[in-house]
């Protein structure tokens, strides 16, 4: 069982009016904004491949994944380079952030599950959420969000793995 007193260590981001974060060990680096490489056919939350140290990574709008508006490119727009276990591999992929703001520790005895609705709805994609400055800040699981459809967006399910 975990330590409740164990710190953990988070990005944490925003998108929209909303506060999410990301284990610092999955972000490789995080970059300004840049348009993206047109992929023809891919899912609406694919905006294209970007060179990023010689590697193409694919450049998702997570809002868009997560079933909210497109990102609007903004001078606070970036781009957090991931590295996600997956399975027996690492996925490598970026995420528009409207703005990223800082690194944070949390407790693991902060962290709460995803909330009952009282109905079913995919929620496996939130690994856990925290309360925060008066208000909530929602980790996310990233092997859960882009190893399976999420049930949120009505997209095409995508396999990643194609494109890098």
């Amino acid at each position: 069982m975990a330590d409740q007193n164990a710190e953990l260590q988070f990005v944490t981001f925003g998108l929209g009016q909303e506060v999410f974060a990301l284990p610092v060990g999955v972000v490789r680096e995080i970059l300004d904004h840049e348009e993206a490489f047109k992929i023809p056919h891919g899912p609406n939350f694919l905006l294209g491949l970007r060179d990023v140290r010689g590697q193409g990574v694919p450049i998702i709008d997570l809002r868009l994944k997560l079933g909210m508006d497109a990102s609007v490119r903004t001078q606070n727009t970036r781009i957090l380079v991931l590295d996600i276990p997956l399975d027996e591999r690492v996925l490598s992929l970026g995420l528009v952030a409207d703005r990223v703001f800082e690194v944070v520790a949390f407790r693991a005895e902060q962290l709460d599950k995803a909330p009952d609705i009282g109905a079913r709805w995919k929620s496996n994609y939130i690994a856990g959420v925290v309360r925060r400055d008066g208000g909530f800040v929602v980790i996310l699981d990233l092997p859960q969000l882009f190893s399976e459809p999420t049930g949120i967006s009505e997209a095409t399910p995508f396999a990643l793995s194609n494109v890098a």
